[in-house]
């Protein structure tokens, strides 16, 4: 009986070691030698692109002359655009070795940093804030913040605000511009810039305000509407990538000499961009 008491003890502990190393043991579950926690995200983006033979960016669908989706093919298409296509060639070898995934002013960091694209050509103005939390290359595109007016407004430039609706975009550096330039204007806010311009053009407001060169792309579409006052911003764009992927940085601003050096990035300027 004694023996028998002891045979069910042992087996009890076994059957607890068992159990105790099996939930230790869980997070180490591998594939190949791997741990299933090492994911590819973990890869630094250059190592994961070459790897994937591809860029993912994320690029703007509703800015005219930028990145614009095209109701009649179901292409994006506009400078930024060809910029990435060109810079895809320079690292990959093709231009059909790109993504591309629509982001928002709103957006397009958290995407980012998320992992779900490798690098922005979106408008994004180069700022010392958004230095703190993603990475950028040199400048690829100079621009400066105005305002749009519908011809025959009162509003002359940025000292014309005074107690007037102005429209701008949820995200964006010249929402934060605005405020501090005119402090008696009464900024409304919208989710993109389709949504702004349509705003504008309902009398929600009397000025959209953002970028020259976005606005231009407005005043393209509708000849009913104007810029006016000139510029009051610098707005250097740059290409955004993940904190920390220097290589990847690296690569990008080679290839953004490239174009430059070789004449491409001139001849993409001035296909879209005639002001």
């Amino acid at each position: 009986m004694l023996k028998k008491k002891k045979w069910l003890q042992l087996s009890l502990l076994s059957v607890l070691a068992v159990i105790l190393l099996a939930g230790c043991g869980g997070d180490k579950v591998s594939n190949n030698g791997k741990e299933s926690g090492s994911k590819d995200k973990d890869k630094d983006v250059l190592t994961q692109v070459k790897d994937n033979d591809k860029i993912v960016f994320g690029v703007k669908n509703d800015t005219r002359l930028f990145g614009l989706k095209n109701p009649s093919t179901g292409e994006v298409e506009g400078f930024d655009i060809d910029i990435a296509k060109a810079l895809a060639a320079e690292i990959l070898g093709d231009e059909k070795k790109v993504e591309f995934k629509e982001v928002t002013s709103k957006t397009r960091m958290a995407l980012l940093n998320n992992g779900d694209i490798d690098a922005i050509v979106a408008t994004m103005t180069i700022t010392d804030d958004r230095k703190k939390e993603v990475d950028f290359t040199d400048v690829y595109f100079d621009a400066g913040q105005s305002l749009l007016v519908k011809k025959g407004s009162d509003i002359k430039g940025i000292d014309s605000l005074k107690g007037k609706k102005v429209l701008a975009v949820k995200g964006s550096t010249s929402a934060i511009n605005i405020r501090e330039k005119a402090p008696d204007a009464q900024v409304l806010e919208f989710e993109n810039y389709s949504e702004a311009f349509a705003a504008l053009k309902s009398g929600q407001g009397e000025a959209l305000t953002t970028d020259d060169s976005i606005l231009y792309g407005m005043a393209d579409e509708d000849p009913n509407y104007e810029l006016v006052g000139g510029t009051f911003t610098d707005e250097p764009y740059g290409i955004a990538v993940k904190k920390g992927n220097e290589n990847f940085v690296a690569e990008l601003n080679k290839a953004l000499k490239s174009l430059k050096d070789s004449g491409k990035y001139d001849e993409i300027h001035d296909k879209w961009i005639k002001h």
